[in-house]
C-alpha cells in the first residue's frame, strides 16, 4: 500500500471532513475524494459515512486509529534522529579488548557507565581475530588494540597511551636478585599470553627473541588471571605491559622487572572504530567516554608518582 494513503486516513480521522483534510494535505478536495475511494477499496470498507457534522468513521475505521498512530509514529522515528540520552539508552555495544587492558580500563569505565548509562549493555571480547574487518562489518563497535603502523582512511584511530614491556615473576623468583639478561632468561620457562591479531602487528620482543622465551618450556594461555596464578606458584616468567603492576590485587606477590635497556620495548595502544559509526550519537558519546576514562587514569597515575 502507498504509505501516503495511511497518512491521508489518519488526517481524515482527525479532521472528520474531506475538505479540511484536503487543506491540511495541500491537495484539492476532488483529489482527497479520490484518495478516500482508494482507501475504501484497500480496506474493503466504507471507512466514513456522511453526517450533519461532516463524515463519521465506521467501526472498521475507528479500530485503525491506534494502529495508525503506532505505525506512522515508528516511520517518523526512522526518519527523524531523536536526541540521544545515555541515561535512558538500552542498546548494546561490543568492544574488542585484550584481557590485560580490560583488567586496567574496564573497572573505571564500568563505574562511570553505571551512573551515567545504567541501561547500556557493554559486551567485551578478548579473543578477536580480524578486528578491522569486524569493525567494518558491524560485528564490533570499537577495538582497543596495540596500535598498528597505519590504518585505512575508513578507520578512525585515537592513541590511548603507551607502556614499556616488563618481565613479571613471583616475588621470591631468583631473577629478582639475579638480574635480567638474555642469559638468565634462558634458564626459566615462560608464559605466552595470547594477543589477538598478533600476526598483523609489529613483532614484539617475545617474537624477536623466541629462542629465549620458551626455550626452557612454555605455557600458552589467553587468561591473564590464570597466568598470574601460575607465576605465583612457579618460576615461570611473563612478558607483559608494565602498567599491569599498578593493579595491586591482580599482581599480589608478583613483581615487574625491567628489561635490559638494549631490549626495552614500548607498546602503543589505540582506540579504533569504523567510519560507519561516525554519525552515531551513541558511538560518538562512548568514544569520548573511553578516552576520558583513560585520560583520568593516567592523571591519577602521575599524581601517585
Amino acid at each position: 500500500m502507498d504509505l501516503n494513503l495511511l497518512v491521508a486516513l489518519q488526517v481524515l480521522l482527525e479532521e472528520r471532513s474531506v475538505s479540511k483534510a484536503a487543506s491540511r494535505m495541500a491537495i484539492t478536495q476532488p483529489a482527497m475524494s479520490k484518495t478516500l475511494a482508494r482507501l475504501r477499496e484497500a480496506f474493503n470498507d466504507p471507512l466514513f459515512v456522511r453526517s450533519k457534522r461532516g463524515i463519521q468513521p465506521t467501526p472498521r475505521a475507528e479500530s485503525l486509529v491506534s494502529e495508525l498512530e503506532n505505525i506512522l509514529g515508528s516511520i517518523e522515528n526512522l526518519l527523524i534522529e531523536g536526541e540521544f540520552s545515555p541515561l535512558s539508552y538500552q542498546g548494546e555495544v561490543s568492544i574488542a579488548i585484550s584481557e590485560y587492558v580490560g583488567l586496567s580500563l574496564l573497572p573505571a569505565l564500568a563505574s562511570k557507565l553505571q551512573t551515567i548509562a545504567p541501561k547500556l549493555r557493554v559486551k567485551t571480547i578478548t579473543r578477536v581475530e580480524g578486528q578491522l574487518e569486524q569493525l567494518a562489518s558491524g560485528e564490533l563497535d570499537f577495538a582497543i588494540q596495540i596500535e598498528r603502523a597505519s590504518y585505512g582512511p575508513e578507520y578512525r584511530m585515537q592513541p590511548l597511551g603507551s607502556s614499556p614491556l616488563a618481565i613479571f615473576v613471583r616475588r621470591q623468583h631468583p631473577l629478582v636478585d639475579q638480574g635480567i639478561s638474555i642469559e638468565t632468561l634462558l634458564q626459566y620457562p615462560t608464559i605466552n599470553l595470547y594477543i589477538s591479531d598478533r600476526e598483523n602487528l609489529e613483532l614484539t620482543i617475545q617474537n624477536r627473541y623466541r629462542e629465549v622465551f620458551g626455550s626452557a618450556g612454555m605455557v600458552e594461555t589467553s587468561h591473564l588471571l590464570t597466568a598470574l596464578e601460575i607465576l605465583r606458584e612457579t618460576d615461570y616468567t611473563l612478558l607483559c605491559p608494565a602498567y599491569l603492576a599498578r593493579n595491586d590485587g591482580a599482581t599480589r606477590d608478583v613483581v615487574a622487572l625491567s628489561l635490559p635497556p638494549e631490549h626495552a620495548t614500548i607498546i602503543d595502544y589505540a582506540l579504533v572504530a569504523h567510519e560507519r559509526t561516525q554519525r552515531s550519537a551513541l558511538h560518538q558519546w562512548l568514544w569520548s567516554e573511553i578516552i576520558d576514562t583513560v585520560r583520568n587514569m593516567r592523571m591519577r597515575t602521575v599524581h601517585r608518582g
